[in-house]
């Protein structure tokens, strides 16, 4: 374990940034994600910052962006098992909802809250949906 000295991330930490940004965009050109809902999803970074994780594809994002790509990754995954049609899993994130959790409002609707809890409370209602428990 390698101490974080000011502020700055570990190196394992800085080895996930690009490989993470480029999953994210991947991802996010799949679910045909708005800018502003890309940023929202990151955690509201500011656009410059934005722009260019978009253009490099690369980056040293903050914990909180690689914790947030994480789940969302998860999500992913997730839909890609509980649906064999790949369309239809990416499309399930704006399809209403009937589920307590979303009340009838899309998932991407509560993914989209800013908040980095929402995202983990989408990903464990898909892993209990598959039967995983963590």
């Amino acid at each position: 374990m390698h101490a974080v000295v000011h502020g700055e991330s570990p190196p394992a930490m800085a080895d996930l940034g690009g490989p993470a940004l480029r999953a994210f965009f991947a991802l996010a050109e799949r679910w045909d994600l708005r800018v502003a809902e890309q940023r929202t999803l990151l955690g509201d970074p500011p656009e410059s910052t934005f722009y260019k994780w978009k253009r490099q594809q690369d980056g040293t994002p903050s914990r909180d962006v690689i914790e947030r790509i994480s789940y969302l990754l998860g999500i992913y995954k997730d839909l890609q098992i509980l649906f064999p049609d790949s369309d239809q899993a990416d499309a399930w994130i704006r399809k209403p909802n009937d589920a307590s959790l979303f009340g009838g409002a899309p998932a991407l609707a509560r993914m989209l809250s800013g908040n980095v809890a929402d995202l983990y409370v989408v990903r464990q209602y898909l892993d209990a949906q598959r039967g995983w428990n963590g």
